[in-house]
């Protein structure tokens, strides 16, 4: 495997970190700052500098020995005027695609997979039903309307190309330093309440393992990557205090909290998403539901 990663963030990194150096040479990885570059390539990698407004220097030597192309870039705006993409793509929003469509369509010589790290929220609001991945797509936010979009540019590159790519839906990421017991930790969890409101969830670890299943498997199509046990977010906080020892915060009616436009649309949304695709692939969870998760990462209840 000769790995091209664009958008090294949490997932990507972790997936990075994952894999066996002697069998996958990481080509090269893309950061959005040079501060980050300096940090990416002091851990022995090969970083990038690429904003989604201008091309990178470097990238399309890189995506010519790449066999594989993770993509964590989320979409933003529409392409500006002098991108090198035409027709949906444009439209897409996806920075990626903004730039080297025609790299990844039609050169790439020893491309084999693709995988795009997206979301669950997708799907919309199903007033708390088991969807999978057939479910119908109702996207109440501009930012999911745009992965949309940016998923369906993608899987369109992969039939010009010929080579699978893997649609990866994510629900809510945790794990190492981004979890319940930061919050607990920094005073800023909260114990939300919205009758019948259930989340998925999903450890990183578990994107990594699942998205390398899919790239040694070269898989295409859409996965749900998510947990076993869709639950509602009060009793998550409230099980992370109780394993620790730390005091919950108090319940609070979501209907009166002082919440952000962003915070409180994620609550119009409930649904319970099904992995069952994933595990038909092979793939076994490590941590299934969101108990053993936080039992893997409470040491952060104590840093800081």
């Amino acid at each position: 495997m000769h790995l091209f990663v664009f958008g090294y963030g949490y997932s990507a990194s972790h997936f990075v970190d994952s894999l066996d150096k002697q069998q996958v040479t990481v080509e090269a990885v893309t950061v959005r700052s040079r501060d980050k570059a300096a940090s990416v390539a002091a851990h022995g990698l090969k970083p990038v500098v690429f904003d989604g407004e201008h091309p990178g220097d470097g990238i399309d030597g890189a995506l010519y020995r790449a066999t594989h192309i993770l993509v964590s870039a989320p979409p933003g705006h529409p392409a500006p005027e002098g991108a090198r993409v035409g027709g949906a793509n444009a439209r897409s929003g996806d920075p990626v695609l903004r730039w080297y469509f025609d790299e990844i369509a039609h050169g790439s010589p020893n491309l084999q997979w693709i995988g795009y790290l997206s979301t669950v929220g997708v799907y919309g609001d199903h007033d708390g039903d088991w969807i999978d991945e057939d479910a119908e797509l109702k996207p109440q936010s501009e930012r999911s309307k745009a992965r949309i979009g940016a998923e369906e540019a993608w899987a369109d590159l992969g039939r010009t190309r010929g080579v699978p790519v893997a649609i990866i839906r994510l629900s809510g990421i945790y794990g190492p330093g981004r979890n319940n017991f930061v919050n607990l930790r920094n005073g800023t969890a909260k114990r939300l309440v919205k009758p019948g409101q259930v989340f998925n969830r999903i450890h990183v670890a578990d994107i990594a393992g699942a998205t390398k299943l899919l790239a040694d498997q070269r898989l295409g199509g859409v996965f749900n990557v998510t947990d076993d046990e869709p639950a509602p977010p009060q009793d998550v906080v409230l099980h992370a205090a109780n394993l620790v020892g730390a005091e919950p915060p108090g319940e609070t009616d979501f209907a009166v909290a002082d919440l952000s436009p962003m915070a409180r649309s994620f609550y119009g949304e409930n649904k319970r998403v099904s992995n069952r695709k994933i595990k038909a692939a092979g793939y076994t969870f490590r941590y299934p539901t969101f108990r053993e998760g936080l039992e893997s990462v409470k040491g952060d209840y104590g840093k800081g």
